[in-house]
């Protein structure tokens, strides 16, 4: 739906609730971002004087009612979120540890009381143009300040801290003194790792520049108690010929910046996969780094790193994103990160380490990563290795994959060989003349396999 259809949408709905004697007001995040004069799709309807078991009869017209939530029902019609205003009251430890309940006898200022920032707690009436800010919120907008409504009841969410942080770098906003002390005091052992990734997802994918939030995190003591594996990269000097940017840590968040500037081509879980690749790739190298001969030295860091990305990627449970495996592929980009930069000083590398470096790792996203990688720092440098090393990929048809095996379990079969590990050795010592080239097609591998078995039973 168009965001003008929404619109249209919502004032219709607006106006039904007006009849029955309520009120709909939106609220939330699309107020904001209309304040930022920036789009916003998601638009959430809070309906007041209305009894919850009016609401659906009321919205029915309008479209196909879907309930979301038992003791406290979210309902949907076409792409808005309509809802009583709720009462939560804490019940328990952790994000989830409270009870909710609609009443549509709150006001506006009551209901927006409950809300993390007061930039989330403007509402708009579409049947006036007229906001309602009952704790200055718009202000804070102007000023691009995230201030907590309560902080008496700020830290009841501990998911609120990591909310911060994302928001701040996706609205390049500063958090409010008060609310960032607060920050630094609420515990957050009891977020489940798809609550912390979800903010951090938003962090790496929605903002510009997702080191501003990075950085709040390291402030605000985030890191040290999320992601430790960064907060190694705090002070580890890099050798500045190399690096005049600075520590680890400042590279670091100069790669995440420049692999979202480059990448905005990617669908979700490939640009998932760079931007965690920029946040691990130089992981390794507090365990390496070194003086030796007058300089600093961080010798195969890309290896040391595969262990803390792995801690960093289980503590965040991340596997596959639609459907494809981005942990398998993070782990590749940080352990051959350099590869792109390495083949081109090679006096000679042949097709087959294009080919077999594409059994582990995607080539194309490397080659974008090792772009960011060369670009994320300060000073003049020559990244044209990556340009020739995706040409050449691409040349090979392995910048996304590595070539399918020609040869068959069937064709050995058909060469009269029982089943067995027999056949599993023999696909595999001709697999690999297939990728020095020395195999092209089905007819050259069935020749090499035949000669193979030959030269094994004289």
């Amino acid at each position: 739906m168009s965001q003008d259809g929404a619109l249209d949408l919502v004032r219709a709905i607006a106006s039904s609730i007006r009849n029955a004697g309520g009120r709909a007001l939106v609220v939330g995040g699309w107020v904001r971002d209309r304040l930022r004069k920036e789009p916003s799709k998601d638009i959430d309807l809070e309906v007041f004087g209305i009894p919850q078991d009016r609401l659906p009869g009321l919205l029915a017209p309008f479209g196909r009612v879907e309930a979301v939530g038992q003791s406290f029902p979210v309902y949907k019609v076409a792409d808005l979120d309509v809802a009583l205003p709720r009462r939560e009251s804490k019940s328990g430890r952790g994000h989830k540890g409270f009870q909710v309940t609609g009443d549509p006898s709150m006001s506006p200022e009551d209901a927006a009381r409950r809300r993390d920032f007061t930039v989330n707690a403007i509402f708009w009436d579409p049947l006036t143009d007229k906001y309602e800010d009952p704790f200055n919120g718009s202000h804070d907008v102007e000023r691009r300040v995230l201030k907590a409504v309560d902080l008496t009841t700020f830290g009841d969410d501990s998911l609120r801290v990591l909310r911060a942080i994302q928001f701040a770098a996706r609205f390049e906003f500063t958090l409010e003194p008060d609310t960032a002390f607060l920050c630094r005091r609420i515990a957050l052992d009891d977020l489940p790792a798809e609550r912390i990734w979800g903010e951090l997802e938003k962090l790496l994918l929605a903002a510009r520049r997702p080191s501003i939030g990075f950085d709040l995190a390291l402030d605000l003591g985030v890191i040290d108690r999320i992601l430790p594996e960064m907060r190694l990269l705090v002070g580890c000097v890099q050798e500045p010929e190399w690096h005049p940017e600075g520590d680890v840590w400042v590279h670091t968040l100069m790669v995440i910046d420049k692999a979202h500037e480059l990448n905005p081509d990617l669908d979700r879980a490939r640009l998932t996969t760079v931007m965690l690749g920029a946040v691990c790739h130089d992981l390794g190298k507090p365990a390496t780094t070194a003086f030796s001969d007058g300089r600093i030295r961080s010798l195969n860091h890309e290896e040391a790193g595969v262990a803390p990305t792995i801690s960093l990627l289980d503590r965040l449970n991340i596997h596959t994103i639609d459907g494809f495996d981005v942990r398998a592929q993070v782990i590749g980009l940080v352990a051959h990160h350099l590869k792109p930069g390495m083949f081109r000083k090679a006096a000679q590398v042949g097709d087959g380490a294009f080919r077999r470096l594409a059994q582990k790792v995607n080539l194309e996203l490397l080659a974008r990563l090792a772009r960011a990688d060369c670009l994320g720092r300060t000073g003049t440098f020559d990244c044209s290795a990556m340009d020739w090393f995706i040409t050449r990929a691409r040349t090979l048809g392995v910048e996304h994959r590595p070539p399918a095996p020609f040869l068959m379990g069937r064709h050995l079969l058909e060469l009269g060989l029982s089943p067995g590990p027999a056949i599993g050795e023999l696909l595999n010592r001709v697999y690999e003349r297939q990728l020095d080239g020395d195999v092209r097609n089905v007819d050259e591998a069935i020749g090499m396999a035949k000669q193979l078995l030959a030269a094994g039973q004289s």
